[in-house]
């Protein structure tokens, strides 16, 4: 807002600045015409406004007497970390199941047990009974 301020005023201290010239060559127009020497006038008008003109930008292009202290930079801090209980999941065991009587089956189950019967699909054990043959 400031620097508009400072332009607009510059900018009217240049205008007036010519438009001081200007009447000066009116008025010259004028003189011939009723034999009259003002010259000095409009030369005085235009120091004047010439003079104005700078001591105005001058005086506005001057720091203000308000001192300005620059904030420190911001500093971006990672937040804490959020604790959450550890859940517990049972790990999931994959077996790999074959039909009963076919002959994947069968060949799981003789080599997986000795006592294996392929006539009855059992097999014989620790207990001293036959047990189906269950591969998963």
């Amino acid at each position: 807002m400031k620097k508009i301020f400072k332009s607009t005023v510059l900018g009217m201290a240049v205008a007036a600045t010519t438009l001081a010239a200007v009447p000066a060559e009116a008025h010259d127009h004028w003189r011939r015409h009723h034999h009259r020497s003002d010259s000095g006038n409009a030369l005085a008008a235009g120091i004047a406004g010439l003079a104005i003109g700078t001591i105005v930008g001058g005086a506005l292009s001057q720091p203000s007497g308000r001192v300005y202290i620059d904030r420190p930079p911001q500093r971006y801090y990672r937040p804490a970390p959020v604790y959450r209980a550890p859940t517990y999941r049972a790990p999931v065991t994959y077996y790999r199941s074959y039909e009963p009587w076919t002959r994947e089956w069968y060949r799981a189950c003789d080599a997986r047990y000795r006592s294996f019967d392929p006539a009855s699909g059992t097999f014989l054990g620790y207990d001293g009974q036959r047990h189906f043959c269950v591969i998963r």
